[in-house]
C-alpha cells in the first residue's frame, strides 16, 4: 500500500513538473513585445508610428511568409526598427508589436 502511494505521488508530481514545463516553453516561444526603439525612439502599444512607416514600402502584405498573426480589420503589419507593428489604418496607432526574431520562428 505504501509503495502504491509513493508511486501515485510521483506519478503525480512529474505530471505537474512536466505541464509546467510545457506552459513555460509556450510562453517563451511567444515573441509578442510591448515597447521596442527605432531611430532613438522609444515605441509602445498605443504610440503612432511616423507617416513612413505607413507607406506602401513598409506595409507587408505577405503576413504569412514572417510568421505573423493575421492583422484585425482595418489593420495592417509593418516593419520598424528591426520589429513588426501592427497598425491602425486610419492614424498608423500600434496596436500590437512582435519582435523581429519571429521570422525566423
Amino acid at each position: 500500500m505504501r509503495l502504491s502511494k509513493w508511486v501515485l505521488l510521483s506519478a503525480s508530481a512529474l505530471s505537474f513538473t512536466l505541464l509546467s514545463a510545457q506552459a513555460a516553453n509556450a510562453a517563451s516561444n511567444s515573441h509578442e513585445i510591448q515597447s521596442f526603439f527605432s531611430d532613438s525612439i522609444q515605441y509602445s502599444i498605443g504610440s503612432k508610428v511616423p507617416a513612413l512607416y505607413r507607406t506602401k514600402p513598409y506595409e507587408i502584405v505577405e503576413w504569412q511568409k514572417r510568421n505573423l498573426p493575421a492583422p484585425t480589420p482595418d489593420t495592417h503589419w509593418t516593419y520598424i526598427g528591426g520589429n513588426y507593428a501592427l497598425i491602425t489604418n486610419s492614424d498608423g496607432t500600434i496596436t500590437k508589436a512582435e519582435s523581429g526574431d519571429i521570422f525566423f520562428q
